[in-house]
């Protein structure tokens, strides 16, 4: 068995890696970039691995998706690019004692490009239609109980209880403003009506694979417009995008494959690395309705056990992240450094705890889902270390365009899966931890979980982010996942293009590429 995988391993590390798209599950036409300036005032081209899915704000999905939504639309707060939050259209805010009821000040100078003036009846439209549309991201509003116009320029909302990450959650898609008289028409998923820094232009926008934006000329913040036309070209593979940087017809792109980094430097393009995920295995089914041995914590506690992380790390991801047992992030008040080693390869000790469970070699089958998001190799040597401890995998080939609604329906009792490490705990807890969460489809409820994320989320800040680490910890050693390593998100820039890295997403935000002088 150890020969088998001394050669899987090598198989992967020799293997480009086709990173799967959370934002969309669906392979994206690829096109050939033009040649692109990055002198101040000129054109900047970027690459992007997925299409645009909507301009429909109340639907739409961030990450992936977030250039094309920026270009064209404003948010009410704005994120740094350490994720501090700064005033936009909301120019200054503040809660009530109890942090139910925030009130915002908005901008009076802000107009829609189809002349309709941007004021508080209009925010609160957007964010109350935001709630009750299909965004991916609609959860981040779960608790907004009502938004109201107290004046024109005062917007207040009023939550059933307290989102400590709300401020944070209005400088993405929640807080995109939209012109409501574009909601519902026939042309709103295609073109945007906003008050962003960009107009796109249709005309010469091939929806799919290229997507042109020219310089609003009327906008209120021209300082945020480094560049008079914006190109976005949409690329497939990992190979297209290196042939892109290759050929210098692109002035960044995101890297799907870390094992082209060395091209890309030899292209003269600067890798700009940062951790934004986690990678391993979802042990969805905690109460054991469809996997019944996953419902035994000390099965969760074996598979975690089951794997070589460092050697995972090495093969799949090319040595580029941090091996982690954790899904939080170091960004994050609940990230604690010494969960990141909690389980080590001890396949012995994994045997041991599955006969404590009550399991002989061979008893248990996990049915796993494969996708083409993910290398062949990646699953063969999941199901090896698995094997090696006595648990037999079934894996089950799943259509791309199925992958997704599977899991979040509950069809699979566990999978492997790169998801977001959320920056803030409340929003790990959005969206991994909570009955509701997305990425939580058998609503596993917990009491401790429960009374922590209480605390987490009415208590002082000292006593949230003790309950945030006390969180990680009972997370980790119930085993609700078995994560292998952070791996190194990487977007690649040219030598006329300055950027900084987002932290919780996946792309630079635009303002913050600016052509060299």
């Amino acid at each position: 068995m150890f020969n088998f995988r001394k050669r899987v391993v090598a198989a992967v590390a020799a293997t480009a890696i086709a990173a799967f798209a959370l934002s969309g599950c669906s392979p994206s036409t690829s096109s050939a970039g033009s040649s692109s300036s990055s002198a101040s005032g000129g054109t900047l081209t970027i690459g992007t691995i997925v299409a645009s899915t909507t301009f429909a704000v109340d639907n739409s999905a961030w990450a992936n998706e977030s250039p094309y939504l920026q270009a064209a639309y404003d948010t009410l707060l704005h994120a740094d690019p350490d994720g501090t939050v700064k005033p936009w259209l909301a120019t200054k805010w503040s809660y009530n004692a109890d942090n139910t009821v925030l009130t915002l000040k908005l901008r009076d100078d802000v107009t829609f490009t189809d002349g309709t003036k941007f004021d508080a009846t209009v925010a609160a439209k957007n964010l109350l239609r935001f709630r009750d549309g299909t965004s991916p991201q609609k959860a981040y509003l779960s608790t907004l109980a009502d938004a109201t116009a107290v004046d024109p320029t005062t917007l207040k909302l009023t939550l059933s209880a307290p989102n400590p990450s709300l401020l944070s959650f209005l400088t993405q898609n929640p807080g995109l403003q939209e012109s409501p008289a574009a909601f519902g028409t026939p042309d709103e998923k295609t073109m945007p009506v906003g008050s962003g820094p960009y107009v796109l232009d249709k005309q010469a926008t091939v929806v799919g694979s290229t997507y042109v934006f020219t310089k609003n000329p009327k906008y209120w913040a021209p300082q945020q417009q480094h560049y008079a036309k914006l190109v976005m070209n949409v690329y497939s593979t990992p190979t297209a995008i290196l042939n892109a940087i290759k050929g210098r017809q692109i002035n960044g792109a995101p890297l799907s494959d870390n094992s082209t980094i060395p091209q890309v430097k030899g292209a003269g393009y600067t890798a700009n690395g940062q951790q934004l995920n986690f990678f391993g295995l979802l042990l969805f089914d905690r109460g054991g309705a469809i996997s019944p041995a996953l419902g035994n914590v000390k099965v969760r506690q074996a598979i975690n056990y089951a794997f070589d992380r460092k050697a995972m790390l090495k093969a799949i991801g090319q040595g580029y992240g941090n091996v982690t047992s954790s899904i939080f992030s170091p960004d994050s008040s609940g990230y604690d450094k010494s969960m990141d080693n909690y389980y080590s390869y001890d396949p012995k000790k994994a045997k041991a705890l599955l006969k404590e469970a009550g399991y002989s070699d061979g008893q248990i089958t996990l049915t796993m889902p494969t996708s083409s998001g993910f290398t062949p190799a990646t699953y063969a040597l999941t199901s090896q270390y698995l094997d090696d401890i006595g648990i037999k995998v079934n894996q089950v080939n799943v259509a791309p365009t199925s992958f997704l609604g599977d899991l979040l329906a509950a069809k699979y009792g566990s999978t492997v899966m790169q998801l977001k490490a959320a920056p803030t705990t409340w929003e790990t807890l959005t969206l991994d931890v909570l009955p509701k969460a997305g990425w939580n489809p058998f609503h596993t409820a917990d009491d401790t979980v429960a009374s922590l994320a209480k605390t987490i989320q009415s208590g002082t800040k000292d006593q949230s982010a003790q309950a945030a680490k006390q969180l990680n910890e009972y997370i980790v050693k119930q085993a609700w996942f078995a994560p292998w390593y952070r791996p190194q998100q990487t977007y690649a820039t040219d030598p006329n293009t300055t950027v900084q890295t987002q932290t919780g997403n996946a792309y630079p935000y635009l303002w913050n590429f600016v052509p060299k002088k």
